[in-house]
């Protein structure tokens, strides 16, 4: 209702001002006036105009304001657009790279599992991983050509089901996995097989589980315990033909006394009653003289085979040197005559000397069969004005011990200085048995192997030779 009064007020309102208007443009007579009707038409349209020509004035600048706000705007998008264009263009480049650098990573990891694969499948012994469940993650070719189970058939498997004749317990698995300490079993059936099974976990803290390599020794075994025979034959052979040498030559000179004896019991007819009993007691003499000495020399043998083995002692040096010096006049003589009481000793031992620990028996061999050495070098020697002699000096060093024994007779050349620790082998019936006197290897043996020590030799062939042993004191 307020609307259509407003209309009506604006009706009227707008009636009245053209009535108005209207009355300006006539004159008295009620003629229109068209000359003020033109200067009033051309003011409002020169008006009109003003008016129109400002508001575009003002919306050009406006439009031109616009304009710039539109290009700075458009110019910072195209700004944005090329950053990020940019942006996205090293990421791509990034990404690029990077998955260039993950490929490539990928195929080292490839070509490394693969050469860890090959490695594992080449390695001539059974390798066996398990898991902390001991089930299996590892089963090399080895394993395979051994069991007979494909890789395949077993991944996965508790260890017991793929291979049920391993010589190990799930309880020695399970020791090693908490211990983590690596054991290794001997498995052997005497003289048909010997394995040597090692164990030992993983050291990563990631993984856990246990590797078990099995090793096929048998013939390794075989060739060890071979050599060992013919080490201990070779022995036995030195001891042998060193024995026959020391128990022939007094046995010998007992059957030269008894054909002595025999011809002169022939010829008693012939020869004065008293020079021919003389003559048979010399050689009656020299019978007894030479079997004791034959007796002596088999009971050095059994008391070396019942002495033999056992505990280590602790002895003092030179007591053992002396007691086989004792030993050594007694059975040692050269097939030359010479007989090794009849050689100059000369002994040079410290006052205070700390005890080694030894087998006494074992020795006395070592010091026999190197005065048996020095006795025959000594009965071979031919130089002018010579005397026999040989000389014996221990000294202690820091935490060892050391001999020296020197004879002056003949020296070793430079194959008999290689080979005089060598095994003594008589091959050739043309070989004299004597040379098995030259060898020592039963002594070197015994000092290297069964007491942990060292021997050497030293020699010219004019000056003699002296042989270096060293025992450690502890």
């Amino acid at each position: 209702m307020f609307r259509v009064i407003v209309l009506v007020s604006l009706v009227f309102v707008s009636n009245s001002v053209f009535a108005s208007l209207a009355d300006y443009f006539k004159d008295e007579l009620g003629r229109t006036k068209w000359q003020h009707v033109a200067n009033f038409s051309g003011a409002v349209l020169i008006t009109l105009l003003t008016i129109t020509l400002i508001t575009l004035v003002f919306s050009y600048r406006n439009s031109r304001k616009a304009n710039r706000e539109l290009t700075d705007i458009r110019k910072d998008l195209e700004d944005r657009v090329q950053d990020r264009t940019a942006t996205l263009a090293h990421a791509n480049e990034a990404l690029e790279g990077e998955i260039t650098e993950h490929r490539e990573t990928m195929e080292r990891l490839q070509d490394s599992q693969g050469y860890i694969r090959s490695i594992v499948d080449s390695m001539p012994l059974m390798l066996i991983g398990l898991n902390n469940e001991k089930h299996i993650t590892q089963w090399n070719t080895a394993s395979e050509k051994v069991t007979g189970a494909k890789r395949e058939q077993v991944l996965g498997k508790p260890l017991w089901d793929a291979y049920p004749t391993i010589a190990l317990s799930p309880e020695q698995v399970q020791e090693v996995l908490e211990t983590k300490k690596t054991t290794t079993i001997k498995h052997s059936q005497r003289g048909q097989y010997y394995f040597d099974m090692t164990l030992y976990a993983l050291q990563s803290s990631n993984d856990v589980g246990i590797v078990i390599l099995l090793e096929d020794v048998t013939h390794r075994v075989k060739a060890e315990n071979r050599l060992i025979e013919l080490d201990k034959m070779a022995s036995m052979g030195e001891l042998a033909a060193t024995m026959a040498i020391d128990v022939g030559t007094p046995l010998a000179t007992i059957m030269k006394n008894l054909r002595c004896i025999q011809n002169s019991e022939c010829s008693t007819a012939k020869a004065p009653p008293a020079s021919n009993n003389e003559m048979l007691n010399e050689c009656l003499s020299a019978a007894i003289d030479d079997g004791q000495q034959a007796n002596a020399i088999v009971k050095n043998l059994i008391d070396f085979s019942q002495n033999q083995g056992g505990k280590l002692q602790l002895a003092n040096i030179p007591d053992i040197i002396d007691h086989t010096v004792e030993l050594a006049c007694e059975v040692l003589t050269n097939p030359s005559g010479l007989r090794f009481r009849d050689i100059e000793l000369k002994v040079d031992y410290p006052e205070t000397l700390s005890r080694v620990p030894c087998q006494i028996a074992e020795l006395q061999q070592v010091f026999l069969g190197v005065f048996r050495h020095a006795c025959h070098a000594l009965g071979e020697c031919q130089r002018g004005d010579f005397s026999p002699l040989i000389t014996i000096e221990v000294n202690e060093f820091y935490d060892a011990i050391w001999i020296k024994v020197n004879h002056n007779g003949k020296g070793l050349n430079a194959e008999e200085q290689q080979n005089i620790f060598e095994p003594f082998f008589l091959n050739d019936t043309t070989q004299p048995l004597s040379s098995g006197a030259q060898r020592l290897s039963f002594a070197h043996f015994v000092v290297t192997e069964h007491h942990h020590g060292h021997m050497a030799v030293t020699s010219d062939v004019e000056v003699g030779t002296t042989f270096h042993v060293q025992f450690q004191v502890r």
